[in-house]
């Protein structure tokens, strides 16, 4: 059978090297001013950097230039162009035609990529853009298991397809939103959304043509969140996803910690590996999501919903609570350094640790975790013990005793 890429979210150098460490294929980035996360952490150098490294160990590197342009955007959308082809960017996602023939103009033999926010639910589409010049289609998420199907039986052979499997889903249509600009001046489709789909709303409402007639809002004392979705989380259909044909299988989260996106590149890795594996066995039935989903849910900031992916209806998409906070785990450490034979290992904290603290160790290529209790803490500038680190909002450099072998990049939790 073909290789399902599993695509996920560098925000960074260091993000994507975390998402190779786990199990991805591939990664996602964007540029500095013209992809729809312009707060994203990687700069040009960054970029060229990951590239560099994605090809030393035979990965790709996919980059973003999906705004929708306006036409002061075009010198630096040129010179962009011409820079990603130079430093070997594998694809560009793009969705604004104008964008998308300048690709074509600049550097001919790049790859390109259809965004999401180009909103293809259609088999016409699909077919419309690779006649435009597109390798791969990366499909709205409001599709159904039916219309991926039906798409993926007759889509031209060599047509990739690429779909979302995990992560934030936009309350806007694939993401056209105006709700930003509007209320706060940002720009979503600029690549500034100051997301106020995830602000509580107080809100009145009346139905249309019936004076004094209110529709019931779900409200507590901060008022409600009906604008708020839930996460996509697909991990229970892998299975339907692959034995589809789907070529690409993608995570969202430029904009997530390393923690997060440890976690849930290892969760997908592993749950693709084990069904290709079945498959191989004649064993597909014995593929079991439950164990992965624990993981996610370990991490997970929001609901998790599977959209309209086994029911074009489904109503259950609203994070009415906005909670954003798991109650049981949080980040807990990144190792930077392990000197050889010593289990004092060097590591980046984002949250407070102290000693006595249960931390898990979460090992790439398995799902098995390694947990242990902080028994020493160390000052990394003077080596002096010390009972507890409060890093702050950069995070801190601190020295931690570890019983079990590490490696650097490897991501550690923390239970509360």
């Amino acid at each position: 059978m073909k290789k399902v890429e599993l695509l996920a979210p560098a925000g960074s150098l260091e993000k994507a090297k975390i998402a190779f460490m786990y199990g991805a294929d591939a990664v996602y980035a964007g540029t500095s001013k013209l992809s729809l996360r312009t707060r994203a952490e990687m700069d040009s150098d960054s970029l060229e950097d990951t590239i560099k490294y994605a090809h030393s160990i035979g990965k790709k590197v996919y980059v973003a230039l999906n705004i929708y342009a306006q036409d002061e955007d075009y010198v630096e959308i040129e010179r962009e162009v011409i820079k990603l082809d130079k430093i070997g960017a594998d694809a560009i996602i793009a969705s604004d035609v104008g964008v998308i023939e300048c690709i074509k103009r600049l550097a001919p033999n790049m790859e390109i990529h259809i965004s999401t926010q180009a909103n293809i639910v259609s088999l016409e589409s699909a077919k419309f853009w690779q006649k435009y010049g597109a390798k791969r289609v990366i499909l709205a998420r409001e599709l159904s298991k039916e219309k991926i199907d039906y798409i993926m039986k007759n889509k031209p052979e060599d047509l990739e397809v690429e779909m979302f499997i995990h992560g934030a889903i936009c309350y806007a249509y694939s993401g056209r939103c105006y709700l930003s600009k509007y209320l706060s001046g940002r720009c979503a489709n600029l690549g500034d959304c100051s997301q106020p789909c995830r602000w509580q709303y107080n809100i009145y409402a009346e139905e249309v043509n019936k004076p004094g007639s209110t529709i019931n809002l779900d409200y507590d004392e901060r008022g409600t969140y009906i604008f708020s979705s839930k996460d996509l989380c697909l991990i229970k259909q892998i299975p339907t996803i692959i034995d589809m044909g789907v070529d690409s299988l993608k995570i969202e989260g430029r904009l997530k910690t390393d923690y997060y996106l440890a976690t849930i590149v290892r969760s997908y890795r592993n749950s693709i590996d084990e069904y290709c594996r079945l498959i191989e066995e004649n064993k597909k039935e014995e593929y079991n999501y439950l164990k992965y989903l624990k993981e996610i849910e370990k991490v997970k900031t929001r609901g998790l919903s599977e959209f309209y992916f086994s029911d074009s209806n489904n109503q259950d998409i609203h994070d009415l609570d906005g909670q954003s906070e798991n109650l049981e785990y949080e980040y807990g450490a990144k190792v930077v350094r392990v000197e050889d034979g010593s289990k004092i290992v060097t590591v980046e904290i984002k949250n407070k640790l102290s000693l006595g603290d249960k931390l898990d160790i979460l090992y790439p290529n398995t799902m098995e975790n390694k947990s242990f209790e902080i028994t020493k803490l160390y000052n990394v500038d003077t080596d002096e013990e010390i009972e507890t680190i409060n890093p702050g909002k950069k995070g801190q450099l601190v020295k931690m005793e570890i019983p079990y072998e590490v490696k650097e990049g490897i991501v550690i939790r923390r239970k509360k």
